[in-house]
Formats: structure tokens, C-alpha cells, sequence
């Protein structure tokens, strides 16, 4: 806008918990250098499991922001979790009566904001009323092997690319946890806090269980419930700093367990809202995220199958295509990635697969649920150890049946083995041999 407009005040809410001082310094000057761009007074509000991180966080704000209106309130939790920090720091924030339209930042304490993050967003807020959140743009610097850092710099170039279009719809599909802004005024109810602290799901297999991770999805779902518009901020842009101790393929493989589960046991909800409710487009990416997890596995299934059962001929040429066409792809993401990595062909299809994978894995178990970089926290259902079991082995045998399922039905569909038909069905009733 041209008048320039800002809140009259700024909020950030932030959790950690044992983040490297390197990370944590980092991110605090560039909190400092939001509040000073905005050149209005801010409270940050920290949502801590240690004193270890608050120590660091209160002398670096002294060392670089002492010039700056700036309040640091500390919230301590009491219940381990993420998702218990933010609860407590919201029902603080509810307490002190903090106004409608004041601007809140959630950020995590390894998100590192470029200059200008925060103001690039706050005009939206003004222009339109009905705005409650919007979530920024991101990437990732990686300490960890050169093949990890181009696997999530490529993920992010899709997040990219896709909340683009997504956002027209006036909706997106996940307000990142790492950093997003709202209005205020829906963060501090108490059916948003609880939402928060408790998100829970009622499965027929596993029974009542809590969300683990996942606070991105709740808030999407809460937003997306009461029909809050919501965008993307392209040119609001920050860091997530990813270190990676030990096995990198480990790493990466809980990270997507962590990332599909979220998506897995927040899109059937999202679904169950109806396309009436959430925008079409947005409704029906929900349902595309559940169909594209079966769909990814058909081409390496008809290779496979067509290899065993002819020549192996098949698989050079499955190479060929993939090599073609994610080719193709890496060559559109670049321009999202600003920047050419030869490893973006390789990965892509890496991603594609093993992501697939294990939402297939995981839809069967979405109580399983694992947090490697937070304290590596885990959740399953818990109770009597022979229902445990059966549960386990239902969602195995479930597993089972689908990717069976799923071969039969691509070999069958591709003419690779002969139908069986009406002359199969003539041998049991007698007529084959008439």
C-alpha cells in the first residue's frame, strides 16, 4: 500500500528447545531486523523447554536490538512438546488481551528471516479484511551430504511452484510452521489453542490418538473450517537451517514419514469439509495428494512386470523415459530453484518414489509417529500388548492386500497377462468343453 501500513504492534511466537547458539543467534538478529524494518514496538513471545536457549536468546537481543522498543516474555512449558509450547504461549497471549488486528509471527527457532520478511507481508492484512494468515516463501541451507541439500532445495522449488497457484484460490494447502503470520484474532480462541495443545485423531484400526508434530496442518484445518482467507508471500522469504547428525538416508527417510503422516492424517478431514466449503481447487488437491501416492507407483510396476514376464528390454527403456522426463521437470523446477543442480534429475525421481512409498506404508499407520529433530519424540498407540499386535498385523495384512491389489490391477489393465474372461468362467460351468 502506499500509505505504507503497519500494525500498531508486532508479535512473534517462537519454540525451541536445545537449538545450536550459532542457529539461535542467527535467527535473533533476524527477528531484530524485522522489528527494526517495521519500525514499530514488538513482543516476542518464547515458548522454551530450557534455559539454555532463553539465556542466549536475552543476550543476544541486548547485544544487537537494545535500540528497539522490544519485550521479551518467556513462557516455560511444563508439558514437553512443541505443540504444549505454543498452546501455553498463546493462552499468554490471550491473557494479556493482546488486540484483534495486531500482527503475530509463528516461527520456529531455526528459521532465519531475509530483510525485509515481515513487511512484505503486513500490507495484505490492510488490503484485504478477510485476511487471517498468510504463509511466506522458504528455503533450506543444509549441513549435511551435498545429495541431502539437493533433495530439499528441490522440494522446496515444488513448495515453490505450486503454492503460486495454489494461493489464487485465496487458500493454500499448509501454513508452514517454520514461518507464518496471522491476524490475531483467531489465534487467541480458546477452540484455536486447543486445536493446538491436543489435535487428535479418531481412526477405526488405532483408535483416539494425538498429533505429534504437524501444528502447520492444524492451523490449516482451523482456517480452512471457518472459511479464513488465506495466501502466499512470495517475496517474503527465510531459511530453515537443517543439521543432520549421523545417518543422512535415516534422516530423510523420518523426515518423510514425519511429512506424510501430517498430510495423510490431516487431508481426510480437510476432504470431509466438502467441496462447498473449501474452494474446489484446494479440496480436490487434498484428494489429488491421496491418488497421486497410488498413481506414482503404476510406472515402475509395469516395468517391473513387463521385465519379469518378457525382456528385460523394458527396464533400459523405463530408464530412457526417466531420464527424458525428469529431465524435462528439473529444468522447469530450476527456474523455481534459482539455481541449475545437475542432481535435481536424480533426486526428483528419488523423491517422487520413496515419497510414495511411504504414504502407502503410512496410511495404514497413522499412529506411528516420529520427530527425529525435536528431542527424536515418538508416539504410538499404546494398550493391551495382543491388541497392539493384531492391530499391527491387520495394517500389514491391509499393506498387503493394496500393493497386491495394485500390481494385479496394472498388468491387467496393460494386457500384460491375458484376462481371464468369458472363457475361463465357460470351464467352471461346463460350457468349455460343449
Amino acid at each position: 500500500l502506499e500509505g505504507g501500513w503497519r500494525p500498531k504492534h508486532l508479535h512473534f511466537m517462537m519454540t525451541t528447545y536445545k537449538e545450536h547458539r550459532s542457529i539461535t543467534e542467527a535467527v535473533v538478529r533476524g527477528m531484530v531486523t524485522q522489528i527494526r524494518e517495521a519500525g514499530i514496538p514488538a513482543t516476542i513471545w518464547l515458548g522454551s523447554g530450557d534455559r539454555f536457549d532463553e539465556d542466549i536468546i536475552a543476550n543476544q537481543l541486548k547485544a544487537v536490538g537494545n535500540d528497539l522498543e522490544i519485550t521479551l516474555n518467556i513462557i516455560r512449558q511444563n508439558v514437553g512438546g512443541k505443540r504444549m509450547a505454543i498452546g501455553l504461549v498463546l493462552r499468554a497471549m490471550s491473557r494479556a488481551n493482546v488486540p484483534d488486528d495486531d500482527i503475530v509471527v509463528f516461527m520456529d527457532g531455526d528459521f532465519i528471516m531475509e530483510s525485509n520478511a515481515v513487511r512484505s507481508c503486513l500490507p495484505l492484512f490492510k488490503l484485504y479484511p478477510d485476511l487471517e494468515a498468510v504463509t511466506t516463501d522458504e528455503d533450506v541451507i543444509a549441513e549435511a551430504p551435498r545429495w541431502m541439500q539437493s533433495m530439499l532445495s528441490m522440494r522446496f522449488a515444488q513448495r515453490r511452484m505450486a503454492m503460486q497457484s495454489h494461493a489464487l484460490s485465496g487458500r493454500v494447502l499448509t501454513l508452514t510452521g517454520r514461518m507464518s503470520v496471522f491476524r490475531v484474532r483467531h489465534v487467541k480462541k480458546l477452540e484455536f489453542i486447543r486445536l493446538l495443545e491436543a489435535d487428535y485423531l479418531n481412526h477405526w484400526l488405532w483408535g483416539s490418538f494425538r498429533f505429534l508434530s504437524g501444528d502447520d496442518k492444524s492451523t490449516l484445518y482451523y482456517m480452512l473450517k471457518v472459511g479464513a482467507r488465506l495466501l502466499y508471500v512470495p517475496d517474503s522469504m527465510g531459511y530453515t537451517v537443517e543439521v543432520v547428525e549421523g545417518n543422512g538416508v535415516n534422516r530423510m527417510v523420518q523426515n518423510y514419514r514425519r511429512w506424510s503422516g501430517n498430510m495423510l492424517r490431516n487431508g481426510a478431514r480437510v476432504i470431509a469439509l466438502g467441496p462447498r466449503r473449501v474452494p474446489f481447487f484446494i479440496w480436490w488437491c487434498f484428494v489429488d495428494q491421496r491418488i497421486a501416492m497410488w498413481t506414482m507407483l503404476v510406472n515402475p510396476a509395469v516395468a517391473i512386470a513387463a521385465a519379469t514376464l518378457y525382456s528385460w528390454a523394458y527396464l533400459i527403456q523405463y530408464f530412457l523415459f526417466l531420464a527424458i522426463s525428469r529431465l524435462m521437470l528439473s529444468l522447469v523446477l530450476s527456474s523455481y530453484a534459482r539455481t541449475v543442480d545437475m542432481w535435481f534429475p536424480f533426486v526428483l525421481y528419488i523423491n517422487q518414489l520413496i515419497n510414495a512409498a511411504v504414504k502407502v506404508y503410512s496410511i495404514f499407520r497413522l499412529s506411528k509417529q516420529r520427530w527425529f529433530n525435536r528431542g527424536d519424540q515418538k508416539s504410538a498407540v499404546s494398550g493391551d500388548r495382543l491388541l497392539v499386535m493384531a492391530r499391527e498385523g491387520f495394517a500389514g495384512f491391509q499393506t498387503t492386500v493394496a500393493v497386491t491389489a495394485l500390481f494385479l490391477i496394472v498388468i491387467l489393465m496393460t494386457g500384460l497377462v491375458e484376462t481371464p474372461g468369458f472363457r475361463l468362467l465357460g470351464f467352471f460351468t461346463g460350457d468349455f468343453w460343449g
